[in-house]
Formats: C-alpha cells, structure tokens, sequence
C-alpha cells in the first residue's frame, strides 16, 4: 500500500476508510467492527475517517467500543475526525437549526469528546468540516494551534474548503493546514479545472476525496461513464469501483481516496484498485464520457 507523508513524521495509507455510514449497518457489535478494520489492516489500510457528526453523532462511540475492546488495534491505525457541524440531533438536539461553529470553545469540546467516544489519547488529524461564514479566523486558527501544542491533536486541516478559505484560516495559524478533504470522482470532476487541486498541486498538500464512487452511483448506476468503466474494468481483471478509484490514483496531486462501505467482501476488495494500470489515454477517456463531450 503506498503511504502519503502528511507531515514529516505522520503518513497515510493512500486508501482511507470512511466510517460515516458505520451507524448504518445492522450489525455495530464489536466483533463486526473489528472484522471491517483487521480486513482493512490486512490491505496496509491504515488510515480510518471520522466525523463526530457521523451516525447521528454515535459514529465514534461505535468505533470506540471496538478500541476500547482491543487496544492492540489502535497503535495500528492513523484516526482521522471533524468537528464544526452541529446538527438538531444527538448530543445537539436542542439546537435550533443546523449550523457551523468553529469557535474556540466549541472545537475544544468537540476534540474532548471525540477523544472519549473513541477512547483515544491523540487523535491523528482534525479537520474542520465545513467553511463557516461566520469563522473568526484568528479565533479558530488560534484554537486549532491549541489542540496540536496540548497534544490533543497531530496535524490539523480542513474539509469542503476553497483555497481561499483555506488561505484565510492559515494566514490565522502557526501550524500548518495539511490536507483538504473535498469530493472528487469520475463523475465530480470540477476540482480537476476550477483550481482546487491545482491549488493544493502546486503547495505540494496532499488531498483526501470523499465519494470517490460518486456516493454510490458509480459503483451500481448505468451510464455512458459506467460503461466505459465497465470496459475498463473487464480489460483488467476488476470491478467498476477499483477503476474508479484508479481513476483519482492516476493523478499526480497525492489524492487520497475515502472508501465508506459496511460489506465486507467488499472492503476486502478496497485494494484491487492499485492493480489497475491506467493509461493517460484510459484516464481521458473517462474523463471526456463526465464531461459530456471530447476536450477542446
């Protein structure tokens, strides 16, 4: 499994799984959840993505039980988590609408409790889930400082953000943002030309993509893409989802693709996507079926 340096002295495995639907399954018991990570580990996928908001804000405590059962697990795992949505439900269901906070008190709270749902000590990397257009950026940058100085936190990033919301938190920290989580697919291909990825290309960030399967639709949808895939596919000895998360590991940008399925055939499968060669010619070809028309 190739391993993206984050920071000097903390690297990602560059498939990541996502625990946001881990709340959906029928099944949340502690064996169930230990099977999805030792599969996981198995494949060199290290790296497991959080967010307290996941599960109606029990997506961490389900993992923690896990944790908490098996210690010997979490030396064997980078965590990743976000905080700043707060959502009428759950621990927040008093709240009177949805909305973001990214005060200080709030990102404090959020990382301590975290911390305890998971039953962890540090957690790997905090993001900020979503830009807050009420963000007080020295404020937050500030708080975000804090987390890495306590020990709290390793590395610090963000979520959702456009560069220049990303150059607005960072102008606010001594620390540097490491990666920006955004959505990115064979079928969300607007960060390869609107100057998202082009942006983090060239500071040299390496990038998280959430629905690399384009939520699901290119794994089990027909379309003028997914039949090109399928060609693809059928050429190399894979399903549809390992060309499309090749599809993102063919660019050059350092993406990080995060894969969220509670199957576990499937998750034994995350991996065949790095046996997938794919050609500058093949990435094009897909790439022109999502656009609609050839290039220019």
């Amino acid at each position: 499994m190739p391993r993206i340096d984050i920071t000097p002295d903390l690297s990602f495995s560059q498939l990541v799984y996502g625990m946001w639907r881990i709340g959906d399954d029928a099944d949340t018991s502690v064996a169930h959840i230990e099977a999805k990570i030792q599969s996981c580990l198995a494949q060199g996928i290290t790296t497991f993505d959080q967010a307290d908001i996941y599960g109606g804000y029990a997506a961490e405590d389900i993992l923690g039980t896990a944790l908490k059962a098996n210690p010997a697990l979490r030396p064997q795992m980078e965590i990743v988590t976000k905080c700043d949505i707060v959502a009428p439900m759950g621990r927040y269901e008093d709240a009177k609408c949805k909305h973001y906070d990214t005060s200080r008190a709030h990102i404090t709270s959020s990382v301590d409790y975290s911390l305890a749902a998971m039953g962890i000590e540090q957690i790997d990397l905090l993001l900020i889930h979503r830009p807050d257009p009420l963000m007080d950026h020295r404020e937050t940058g500030a708080a975000l400082d804090e987390m890495v100085k306590s020990g709290k936190v390793r590395a610090v990033g963000v979520s959702n953000f456009r560069p220049f919301d990303w150059e607005l938190l960072q102008s606010g920290m001594t620390n540097k943002l490491v990666t920006n989580q955004i959505e990115i697919s064979a079928s969300a291909i607007t960060p390869f030309t609107n100057g998202d990825i082009a942006f983090h290309q060239r500071h040299d960030h390496p990038m998280m993509a959430w629905s690399p399967l384009g939520g699901g639709d290119l794994m089990t949808g027909q379309s003028a893409l997914t039949d090109r895939m399928d060609e693809i596919a059928k050429d190399q000895g894979v399903d549809r989802a390992a060309v499309a998360v090749a599809f993102l590991l063919r660019h050059p940008a350092k993406i990080l693709p995060v894969l969220g399925t509670n199957n576990l055939d499937r998750i034994d499968r995350l991996s065949d996507a790095l046996s997938v060669t794919m050609s500058r010619q093949d990435w094009f070809y897909l790439y022109e079926s999502a656009l609609g028309t050839e290039v220019a």
